[in-house]
């Protein structure tokens, strides 16, 4: 009888602890990993599962045949060695871009942490060596099914967070970048609102289209860096990625937070807040990783984050957020 009580407690706490992990803020591991392996890699993309991290972003390009290609900017220059590579296919402005190349030239390309072209030197001095070991750039399919395959291996249901990079440039380039990806999301089963995936773009434009005109179901999140019209983001978006200086403006003569409306207008039109990006070796002047964390979640109460660093916000969710 003991025994039937004491397991009997295990299960109500644990249904409990479960219970208290749905209403955590979501940790998203921007780029994957990226404080700790060069970022949009694989490994970068397993570390943060690892890490366990609820959701891993991928952003978004296409190459010259059309494949979606996981990288943070339309150019290659800045993250892998094509300068070296093809050194004859820069445009005219000096910049090699991902759609001027096929698939199978861009896996020709060793990858590494993202560096300055002008210097040669890394951006994140402290973060992993530029040029060592052997990393590679791949598609979203082969990221859906990496993190699709581990949540099979172990259980878990960690979802995807895909961006669309520069729309409208790739339509100038005569590529439909939109479509396609939301084509592959709904052939890996992500079609739904209910399904664990947010869909983000910083192209206001493209955001309502892919709303209003592709007739996308999936939760929409309208990425911002500037001043923008809340309501109007409302109609068409579960929520929005502000950049954190949007939401933390600066510190006062006491050393503290000085926190805009922002979030306040966007919690009255009944939008999502998930702010980019958490890093512990780039915080903004004069706040601390403790006090920038405590402040987007129990002053201004963010709905998310994303992180450099997965390992470090998803401790403080988990041992330091006040619950709402």
């Amino acid at each position: 009888m003991k025994k039937l009580v004491a397991m009997t407690i295990c299960m109500l706490i644990g249904g409990c602890m479960a219970l208290f992990a749905d209403n955590l803020p979501i940790n998203i591991a921007h780029r994957g990993a990226c404080g700790y392996l060069p970022e949009h890699t694989l490994p970068a993309k397993a570390l943060a599962y690892g890490m366990e991290a609820d959701f891993i972003e991928q952003d978004v390009v296409l190459t010259k045949d059309d494949r979606a290609l996981v990288i943070h900017d339309i150019h290659l220059d800045t993250v892998t060695d094509v300068a070296k590579k093809f050194p004859g296919r820069a445009r005219e402005d000096g910049r090699f871009y991902a759609l001027d190349f096929t698939l199978a030239e861009i896996r020709t390309l060793k990858a590494c942490e993202r560096f300055d072209i002008a210097s040669g030197s890394a951006v994140f001095a402290g973060r992993f060596p530029l040029w060592k070991s052997d990393f590679r750039l791949h598609t979203l399919e082969e990221e859906i099914e990496l993190i699709q395959g581990l949540n099979k291996s172990t259980g878990r249901n960690v979802g995807i967070y895909p961006e669309i990079k520069d729309p409208a440039w790739h339509r100038e380039q005569g590529h439909d970048i939109s479509p396609l990806v939301i084509g592959i999301l709904a052939d890996y089963g992500y079609t739904r609102a209910e399904d664990n995936v947010y869909l983000q773009c910083f192209d206001f434009a493209e955001l309502k289209r892919i709303k209003n005109e592709l007739k996308c179901e999936l939760k929409l999140i309208q990425l911002t860096e500037e001043d923008f019209d809340v309501a109007e983001v409302a109609a068409y978006a579960t929520g929005i990625g502000p950049w954190i200086k949007q939401l933390i403006t600066g510190i006062d003569k006491d050393g503290r937070p000085v926190i805009s409306d922002l979030a306040a207008k966007a919690k009255a039109h009944g939008l999502k807040i998930h702010p980019y990006t958490f890093r512990v070796d780039g915080l903004p002047a004069g706040i601390s990783a403790e006090q920038l964390l405590a402040t987007l979640f129990n002053q201004i109460g963010v709905d998310g984050i994303f992180s450099d660093f997965p390992d470090v916000s998803r401790d403080f969710i988990r041992t330091r957020v006040k619950q709402k």
